[in-house]
């Protein structure tokens, strides 16, 4: 049986809002569906003068993303911050499996003429 990916959340200075960590939290799980790999999401909420700041970090195997993203809300940040990380993720996944193709491509097997 695998376990899923540890989600944490700091809500710094806000109160904490159940219907967006749940949010969160589903949305992480979708991301650990399509990228094995990873095994740790941490992200952290914060006032930010007249907005709100978002920053997150995720680990796994080969894999070590960090980003952050600003709202007006805390769900818009939270939002903003999962699809930056989404992307770093695709990012990263798609090089290191094309790259073994390309390397793949770049020394086929030799042909045996015996």
């Amino acid at each position: 049986m695998t376990q899923g990916p540890t989600v944490l959340m700091n809500f710094r200075d806000l109160p904490s809002e159940e219907d967006l960590r749940k949010a969160i939290e589903e949305r992480c799980q979708r991301m650990a569906a399509e990228f094995s790999e990873v095994t740790r999401f941490e992200f952290t909420l914060s006032e930010d003068g007249g907005g709100f700041t978002a920053h997150g970090h995720v680990t796994g195997k080969s894999t070590d993303v960090a980003t952050q993203a600003v709202g007006s809300e805390p769900g818009q940040a939270a939002d903003r911050l999962l699809d930056k990380v989404e992307r770093q993720l695709r990012r990263a996944h798609d090089k290191r499996i094309f790259a073994q193709r390309r390397d793949a491509q770049r020394d086929p097997p030799k042909k045996n003429l015996g």
